[in-house]
């Protein structure tokens, strides 16, 4: 049947690609690709021979109109990111509402993505949490950072590991230097590490690295409620409730 797939490609380790995926890859029409080049590698390394166009953020507005109708004519197609779920920071968004009000069908399909491994294991409450993506670079920066002060869930956040550093100081300076915080880096790749600790353990422990390196997840404990002030005891409140309980 003719439908937009959204396939998960994986983060690292290549052994993360679902079975379904790959079927999925075979059998469509097309694949769009973020980076043919890397998606290319991907392909090649399961076998899989098939046409591959080019989709990502500096294209997207001019192509989704063509891709949907394209797809509404009869034909599948699959839309893969670099690494993990399209439309999770990465170009997709607008592919599938385009293709949603155009009444194409949308079958996004389970698979990888950096910020669930990363959750999970930081031993932060995970009943509860705000999915950031990346800090605006700029414009608006400040005014999230303010914002994200008294923000009560689990936070997550993508980072460059260029700008890592910045990112630790800014939040450190607004949400706290002791707000609980973890840091995965590598996700599923041959060097992956994740390390735990406050804001200030963090950016102290990777100040103090020649280099950093690798794709970064920062998980940052929300702001904790202010806790209620105990009632005093009251000797009066004891005798109105016997009264009471007389009455």
């Amino acid at each position: 049947m003719n439908r937009l797939y959204i396939v998960p490609t994986p983060i690292g380790n290549l052994e993360d690609i679902t079975l379904r995926a790959l079927r999925v890859l075979k059998e469509v029409d097309f694949v769009l690709a973020e980076d043919t080049r890397n998606t290319s590698f991907l392909l090649k390394h399961f076998q899989i021979e098939n046409i591959l166009l080019s989709h990502h953020k500096f294209n997207e507005h001019k192509t989704v109109e063509q891709i949907a109708q394209r797809i509404a004519n009869g034909q599948s197609g699959a839309l893969v990111s670099d690494a993990g779920t399209p439309g999770i920071s990465d170009p997709g968004f607008l592919l599938v509402r385009t293709c949603l009000e155009q009444g194409v069908p949308v079958e996004c399909l389970p698979g990888a993505t950096a910020f669930v491994p990363a959750l999970v294991n930081s031993g932060l409450p995970t009943d509860r949490f705000a999915f950031e993506g990346f800090l605006p670079p700029k414009k608006g920066r400040l005014t999230r950072l303010k914002a994200l002060a008294g923000e009560p869930r689990t936070m997550v956040f993508y980072e460059a590991p260029h700008r890592l550093l910045k990112a630790l100081a800014e939040l450190a300076e607004h949400l706290g230097p002791d707000r609980r915080a973890s840091l995965s880096r590598e996700i599923s790749k041959r060097h992956e590490e994740t390390f735990r600790g406050s804001l200030a353990e963090l950016l102290a422990e990777f100040e103090a690295r020649e280099a950093i390196k690798g794709e970064i997840v920062l998980v940052v404990e929300g702001k904790e409620p202010a806790k209620k002030p105990k009632k005093r005891y009251n000797e009066e409140d004891d005798e109105q409730e016997e009264q009471d309980d007389q009455d």
